[in-house]
């Protein structure tokens, strides 16, 4: 066999691989002749065929398939000996065969070389936070407002009210879509309309017809109408003011919490927000060193990686958008690999990088820790050890689990050796940031 191999461009190299036309034909003979005992043709007897009908039967046939099996052994055979590492499955071009000969091409990528930057360099900043009282009085009053109930009012909207209301509007004196409608409720305060239509409504009574020229935002959804001015009519059918619940023993069952009324209420919820603030961190600090291992390690990334990444991100959310539509009709995509190809480059360098660190470094995932995951996983089903077993019993769905676990080691491992300062915040500002 002799091979020849071409650097192009990036990481992309045409090997040239040509091989003694015996090869090919020692097997197609071979192969027919296992063939002719377990042939049954009409006008011979089963298993005797003779090797003349055979041949121009199969001959063909066979051929290629014993071509497509060489290239495909030859090309592995080709790389390992000149210790390439393919990224990616090959083009083959300029297939070509002669009586002594078989020759082709194959384009592939190649995995790119990586040298690490020292991680003791990495300067990360790590964002941590305590629940305090005054983020557990929050949380109440936000379950508070969950179960606001609505009382009629005779006299003039003010700040919290809800407005209910009918509405039309225009843009250049014309109507557009989705700008009139009837019995709108509007939070005054909330921010759920565009900017200026909830201050309007401040002090409307019912039965007033309020005018108002707007703008919508550039961003807004609707492209026919974003960044125009409107025009709307609007006039107040009825207002309500909110009436909150009282914290008490009654409104803490509406939780569960049966007993030790309200200071258990409020016990079990700064452990709930504890459990958030200990995911939500660790997420957020996960992200800030891989951002900074992807900002010290520029890489080259075959493209075919990207592609295939890409395409699997896509893959993914569209079945998530079939999931939450199962009407949907069959075939209809929403997103494209395209729309994710940032993410898969992403995704790609962030694997390689890793995959470096780790074989660098000799992380394995602690049997301990996984289990430890397993767990905690096991702990919210109703038999913990079937689903512990479960887990144990596929090799695909451990490996799921300690691929996980071997990820938040190599973090671990990173926090350790870089240089990393601690940044105090508050839970609002750390789960704003989340949402």
């Amino acid at each position: 066999m002799q091979v020849s191999v071409e650097a192009t461009q990036g990481l992309e190299k045409r090997m040239t691989v040509e091989l003694p036309a015996e090869k090919i034909e020692g097997e197609v003979k071979k192969r027919l002749q296992s063939m002719q005992p377990k042939l049954k043709l009409k006008g011979f007897r089963p298993g005797k065929v003779p090797m003349s009908v055979v041949e121009k039967q199969y001959s063909s046939q066979v051929r290629q398939e014993v071509t497509n099996d060489v290239i495909s052994s030859s090309f592995y055979e080709a790389v390992a000996n000149e210790n390439l590492k393919p990224a990616g499955m090959p083009k083959i071009e300029d297939q070509e065969a002669t009586d002594s000969n078989l020759k082709y091409t194959a384009v592939f990528e190649v995995y790119p070389e990586i040298e690490l930057n020292d991680v003791s360099e990495l300067k990360i900043e790590k964002v941590t936070a305590e629940i305090t009282e005054s983020d557990i009085d929050d949380m109440v009053e936000k379950l508070r407002k969950q179960r606001t109930e609505w009382k009629t009012v005779d006299r003039a909207a003010e700040n919290g009210d809800k407005v209910t209301c009918d509405y039309k509007g225009t843009v250049d004196g014309e109507s557009f879509a989705g700008g009139e409608g009837t019995d709108l409720p509007v939070v005054i305060g909330s921010n759920g309309m565009i900017d200026g239509f909830e201050d309007a409504l401040l002090g409307a009574t019912v039965g007033q017809t309020v005018e108002m020229d707007l703008k919508f935002p550039e961003n807004y959804q609707s492209e026919d109408v974003a960044g125009k001015d409107v025009h709307f009519t609007v006039t107040v059918k009825s207002i309500e003011e909110p009436i909150l619940p009282e914290v008490d023993d009654e409104f803490v069952k509406a939780f569960g919490v049966e007993e030790g009324g309200v200071e258990a209420f409020r016990a079990e919820l700064k452990s709930n927000m504890e459990r958030e603030l200990e995911k939500t961190v660790k997420n957020k600090v996960k992200d800030v060193v891989m951002d900074a291992l992807l900002a010290a390690n520029d890489i080259e990334i075959p493209r075919s990686m990207i592609e295939q990444e890409s395409a699997r991100v896509a893959e993914q959310m569209n079945e998530q958008v079939k999931q939450m539509n199962p009407n949907m009709p069959a075939g209809m995509q929403q997103f494209k690999a395209e729309h994710f190809e940032d993410q898969g480059k992403r995704r790609v360098a962030l694997g390689l990088l890793l995959s470096e660190l780790i074989k660098a470094n000799d992380i394995k995932a602690s049997a301990d820790k996984v289990r430890a995951e397993i767990d905690k996983i096991a702990a919210s089903y109703h038999d913990p050890k079937e689903v512990v077993a479960w887990y144990y019993q596929d090799k695909n769905r451990l490996a799921e689990v300690e691929s996980m676990v071997l990820e938040d080691q190599v973090v671990d491992w990173i926090l350790d050796n870089a240089q990393v300062t601690d940044n105090m915040t508050t839970f609002e500002e750390i789960m704003k940031d989340s949402r």
